[in-house]
């Protein structure tokens, strides 16, 4: 297999984790958990208290959040919660359930450690990948595409967010 493309990809996927990285780093511990957004219940399904709901769009959430589907899409996307995709300790897959809240609010330190794997992982995903990999299908929020478009909705997610997480800090001063 040529490896200009996984080269390339994983070009954007260190300057988004770093991205990410650089946000979780430069957040003041004042805003660690200081909301970015007003979450309202769209979902009837979604039975959590007013303070409860806006946990959703603090900092440290949504850092959690891209790094956790980071890791998860990295592995195949979500078959891999069915076949046991068991994140590093402390993180728990079951936090991304619908309504199901982390019990605790997690560290700077914690979720740095969650990037540095992540960056391994993405490093080591990417220079493996095979002509058959591209095509493997898998499954995601959506519906079901091949690894290959995962990959690439996976770097928007991560892209996404550390601009959001940037922007909110900027905004901040």
């Amino acid at each position: 297999m040529d490896t200009t493309w996984q080269e390339a990809l994983g070009h954007r996927f260190a300057a988004a984790i770093d991205q990410l990285e650089d946000a979780l780093r430069r957040c003041p511990d004042e805003r660690w958990q200081e909301r970015m957004w007003v979450v309202t219940p769209d979902d009837p399904g979604v039975a959590l208290d007013e303070a409860a709901l806006q946990v959703y769009s603090e900092f440290w959430y949504i850092a959690y959040h891209a790094i956790f589907f980071l890791d998860l899409y990295l592995s195949g996307g979500l078959e891999q919660l069915d076949a046991g995709f068991a994140a590093p300790a402390p993180f728990l897959a079951e936090e991304h359930a619908a309504a199901v809240l982390p019990a605790r609010v997690y560290t700077r330190a914690e979720l740095e450690a969650y990037i540095a794997h992540c960056r391994r992982k993405s490093e080591a995903a990417i220079s493996a990948l095979t002509e058959a990999d591209w095509r493997r299908p898998c499954r995601w929020g959506r519906g079901e595409t091949s690894f290959a478009e995962l990959l690439l909705v996976n770097l928007g997610h991560v892209r996404e967010h550390g601009a959001q997480l940037g922007m909110f800090l900027g905004q901040r001063g």
